[in-house]
């Protein structure tokens, strides 16, 4: 899939007409990662430096005493981002990732809604386009649909995580189905 960065307007005497330029795709496999040159990067999140904590979840009491009853200590990941229910509702809601679960919290009432042993995670579903949804398959219970501005980080931390406290790696599917 050809991508272009600028759109040119030439002007002649008998016609006008538009020029596209090509962005630089002459990138290593290496910047690709975990995406393997399938889909479509957005500029910005190719060389972005991965924080992981996004929200300083040591400041918030209420979610240390979350993960202390659940018995995690360490967050490889926290970030807010937008879940959609099955009814078709969007609700914002905080995202986080330990050493052995995920954890959805509601912002609204600052309660635990889920929790998702890393190892019942399946798939990682993303299309082809550089858009922010991702889908987590859990065959042992229903998957989620989210969106977030930091789903490489998201899907790169996630699989790391599985790899070191399993014995699989988490597929990653691409399709625009």
């Amino acid at each position: 899939m050809e991508r272009y960065s600028k759109v040119e307007i030439e002007d002649s005497k008998s016609e006008r007409r538009l020029r596209l330029r090509s962005l630089n795709n002459n990138l290593s496999s290496d910047d690709q990662e975990p995406f393997m040159g399938i889909k479509v990067r957005r500029n910005a999140s190719r060389h972005r430096d991965y924080k992981g904590d996004y929200l300083d979840v040591h400041s918030y009491p209420f979610l240390i005493k979350l993960l202390n009853k659940q018995g995690d200590k360490h967050v490889l990941f926290a970030d807010k981002v937008l879940k959609f229910t099955g009814s078709g509702k969007i609700k914002r809601c905080i995202l986080m990732i330990t050493d052995f679960a995920m954890y959805i919290v509601d912002t609204e009432v600052g309660a635990l809604k889920r929790r998702i042993a890393i190892a019942a995670v399946e798939k990682f579903c993303l299309s082809e386009f550089s858009d922010n949804f991702f889908a987590l398959i859990i065959p042992t219970e229903y998957d989620l649909l989210m969106a977030s501005t930091r789903k490489t980080e998201i899907v790169t931390i996630l699989s790391e995580a599985i790899k070191n406290t399993s014995d699989f790696e988490l597929e990653v599917v691409f399709s625009n189905r």
